[in-house]
């Protein structure tokens, strides 16, 4: 990879594992300086699911980028008011991105996989949305607080497509739209600025916990049809392609033009001619090349036949907002 991010500075939050540790190593591998934060710093916490910031920040320094890992507990504001202030002594006020990723939910979404809300406590909707969206409030104020002296600067946000159609529970989808909505009304605040603020979709990722949870449904006789994507990795996309494709992102001169919207990541990876892993280039959920074997399974080996064709959004949003069947 050629280092077109020499010189910049990027946050990521929550960047132990998962997307975020991808993202890290993605805009690393670019020549980005790359401050990482996380609960743990070398001590693995009792989900027994690997990860940790000195691991993230090895991988980092593999594909030859620098890396500052930093211990923060984001449900906590004023060790994220340090950790900024931390960054703009250390970069002389410079921070040209933060990726909002940060999330402490999922094990309270695995426990609550298959039940309706009603039926759990009350504190799951702060277990998916404290860590989650309000945090990624937070620190987009303390972000756009340094962006705004240096009058430019990008704010991903990450999101899923949970935020239109039902995946994961009320609490879960609710938290994902809103986060849409927070990036593209923070666009409108800091396009004066010439700041930046874009939602980011990811496809089916395969993060650790989605191997996990993936191998749980193997083990199931019967699964409800919803689940067969996850069951199966049908065009699963690494952690690393989202990064590449914020790392494209942040080279790019005119982000403006696309901030308040949402950025899907397969289709910015076609856009941009990244490709993932193993030189794999997965499509677009919204794609009939993801569809249509997705609904018949048997086409999936033939995937590469049918076009790449995507559903435009006012189709998608019409039929993805109809109630599904549960």
């Amino acid at each position: 990879m050629t280092k077109n991010l020499l010189g910049k500075v990027a946050l990521v939050t929550g960047a132990t594992r998962g997307i975020g540790k991808g993202i890290a190593i993605g805009l690393g591998e670019a020549g980005a300086t790359v401050y990482i934060t996380g609960r743990s710093l070398n001590t693995i916490f009792s989900d027994n699911v690997s990860g940790t910031l000195l691991e993230t920040k090895q991988e980092i320094e593999k594909v030859g980028g620098v890396c500052l890992p930093i211990q923060v507990d984001h449900s906590d504001d004023e060790q994220v008011r340090l950790l900024f202030e931390r960054i703009e002594s250390e970069q002389n006020g410079q921070l040209d991105l933060l990726v909002n990723n940060v999330f402490s939910g999922v094990g309270a979404i695995a426990n609550a996989y298959g039940q309706p809300f009603w039926k759990h406590t009350l504190s799951l909707w702060d277990a998916i949305n404290n860590v989650g969206l309000r945090s990624h409030y937070v620190a987009s104020v303390f972000a756009a607080r340094l962006m705004s002296q240096r009058q430019q600067g990008l704010i991903c946000t990450i999101s899923s497509w949970g935020g239109m159609s039902y995946i994961f529970g009320a609490a879960y989808g609710v938290g994902k739209s809103a986060c849409d909505r927070l990036a593209a009304d923070m666009a409108v605040e800091l396009k004066p600025d010439n700041i930046t603020s874009v939602s980011i979709w990811p496809g089916i990722v395969s993060t650790e916990h989605m191997l996990e949870f993936a191998e749980d449904l193997n083990t199931q006789d019967e699964i409800q049809p919803h689940d067969v994507t996850f069951r199966d990795n049908f065009n699963w996309e690494t952690p690393l392609l989202t990064g590449r494709v914020i790392a494209s992102l942040l080279e790019q001169q005119n982000t403006i033009n696309l901030t308040g919207k949402v950025q899907i990541v397969a289709e910015l990876a076609q856009k941009y001619r990244i490709v993932d892993e193993h030189g794999k280039r997965p499509v677009s959920l919204r794609s009939l090349r993801f569809i249509v074997p997705n609904a018949i399974p048997i086409l999936r080996k033939y995937a590469w036949l049918i076009p790449n064709f995507k559903i435009p959004w006012f189709i998608l949003q019409w039929g993805m907002l109809q109630s599904p069947k549960i």
